[in-house]
């Protein structure tokens, strides 16, 4: 009986220590496998424990963990490198309140040093109703780290770009209302601010404008900007060259006609001040109008009401009148050849359009413009507009001012070869077409140059060059340039012509 009592007794459960060794190791297991770093603390500090994944990340071994100040070895130090005092420290916070602690923005340190930010959970262990120490679980957030900084600095860079953006648009804002300004006015020059300036102030009314002014000038223009600024920017703006219509069609193109009305009147026409009704017309050349018809366009003003030709029924218009003329009005109304009350009528608000020689200023921002136009017209690449081009440019008088302009440009684009201009101005030869010279009382095509005078006359151009050039021979904007010859041939003139460089 005996022996089969022990018999029975070994067949039995395996002792509760074999058991208690199992769970530990398997335990011990999962402490190995876990991809994040866990260590024990105990209630004094002392590390009671650490698992493979705390050794790789740190670099401490296991014997250097166990039985240390786990503080002390490897967050004794904030981000920034500050002493991170352990009575600070929320991974010893957990075995003193009994509360779980978790960060995310501080770092470990190394065993060689450097350091890595983590994410960590200290979690208080509670044996037989008392905090007996706490368990840590971390993990290294380089990557995210390095990710948040990425996005950062790509949000960053999209509120620097955001910034530029506005800036930009507020910089072309002005660019618009400066080089292009009101319906294409393009010039930043006092003058033809001036004129902007007396656009802003009378748009906004009802007043006619007259706007005069040499040809070329640009006066359709700001009687576009007038419109376009005005309260009756939604309706049209009609146009009337009055220096192209036919004598006997005036009354007929103001304000239009019936079926019948005379001969080859096939059909009814509107006038185009019945076509501006709510608007503005544009009455370019208003000193063309003939006298007998001004008294008719003096009472459509007053009284708002025109009549087809033919028909007797009154039709009521609201018209805007701004008016243009390259003439001196006020001299032809002293000549009895325009009425003064229509004068008078028209001139309330004047405006004098400025010839581009008073606004040289604004000859690069207008030729640039051109380019581009042009260039884009004729689908060609543009070239280069050097200093020497400018220069060229602003020193001529522009009689036929920026119509002249436009023609000169793109001319010179036509003819071009290459990615370089050439500018050809009335008064310059093919070699010097760089600079417009004018010889003193003389009149080259009706008399020959002397060799005396051919001499001078070069000399004068040479030196003209070389104060355009600031006295510099060659290279870009360099007076050989201006002359479109070569440095060593203007060198070899100035000698001949006794020419020295001015110091």
């Amino acid at each position: 009986m005996a022996a089969k009592s022990e018999g029975k007794k070994q067949s039995g459960h395996p002792p509760a220590n074999d058991e208690l060794a199992r769970i530990k190791r398997q335990n011990e297991l999962i402490l190995e496998a876990a991809g994040e770093g866990i260590y024990g603390i105990s209630a004094n500090g002392l590390a009671t424990f650490v698992n493979p994944a705390a050794v790789a990340m740190t670099g401490w071994t296991p014997e250097d963990f166990i039985g240390q100040s786990i503080h002390d070895m490897h967050h004794h130090t904030r981000p920034d490198g500050s002493p991170y005092p352990h009575e600070e420290c929320p991974i010893y916070a957990a075995f003193r309140d009994g509360r779980i602690h978790h960060c995310e923005n501080e770092v470990f340190w190394r065993k060689d040093g450097s350091s890595f930010p983590v994410e960590y959970t200290s979690t208080p262990i509670v044996e037989n109703g008392k905090l007996a120490g706490a368990v840590v679980v971390f993990k290294d957030i380089t990557e995210r780290k390095q990710a948040e900084q990425a996005l950062q600095q790509a949000y960053a860079e999209v509120e620097r770009m955001k910034e530029r953006l506005q800036a930009e648009n507020v910089y072309l804002q002005e660019e618009i209302k400066v080089e292009r300004n009101f319906a294409g006015i393009i010039g930043q020059s006092h003058a033809i601010q001036q004129v902007l300036h007396q656009v802003e102030l009378v748009a906004q009314t009802d007043a006619s404008v007259m706007i005069s002014g040499e040809s070329g000038t640009g006066k359709e223009l700001i009687a576009c900007a007038i419109h376009e600024q005005s309260s009756r920017h939604e309706r049209p703006l009609i146009r009337v060259n009055c220096a192209a219509i036919p004598r006997d069609l005036f009354e007929s193109e103001f304000f239009g006609h019936i079926k019948g009305a005379f001969t080859g009147a096939i059909k009814d026409r509107t006038g185009r001040f019945e076509l501006a009704d709510g608007g503005t017309i544009f009455l370019d050349e208003v000193g063309e109008i003939p006298l007998e018809l001004q008294s008719k366009l003096l009472r459509v003003l007053q009284e708002g009401q025109i009549e087809r030709i033919g028909e007797e029924k009154t039709r009521a218009v609201d018209v805007r009148v701004v008016a243009a003329t390259n003439r001196n009005l006020k001299a032809d109304v002293d000549s009895k050849a325009f009425r003064e009350d229509l004068f008078f009528r028209l001139n309330v608000f004047p405006i004098e359009a400025v010839p581009l020689r008073n606004r040289a200023d604004d000859i690069p921002l207008l030729t640039t413009h051109f380019i581009t136009l042009i260039c884009n017209r004729l689908n060609r690449s543009e070239p280069n507009l050097t200093q020497a081009n400018l220069k060229q440019l602003q020193s001529y008088d522009w009689p036929g001012n920026i119509r002249e302009l436009q023609n000169v440009i793109e001319r010179a684009i036509i003819v071009s070869k290459g990615e370089r201009l050439q500018f050809s101005l009335p008064g310059g030869s093919a070699e010097t077409a760089a600079i417009s010279c004018k010889s003193a009382n003389r009149d080259s095509e009706a008399m020959p140059f002397t060799e005396t005078e051919r001499l001078a006359r070069d000399r004068a151009n040479i030196l003209a060059a070389l104060k355009l050039a600031s006295n510099k021979i060659s290279g870009e904007d360099g007076a050989a340039e201006l002359l479109g010859i070569k440095p060593t041939t203007l060198a070899s003139r100035m000698k001949a012509l006794d020419i020295k460089k001015q110091i």
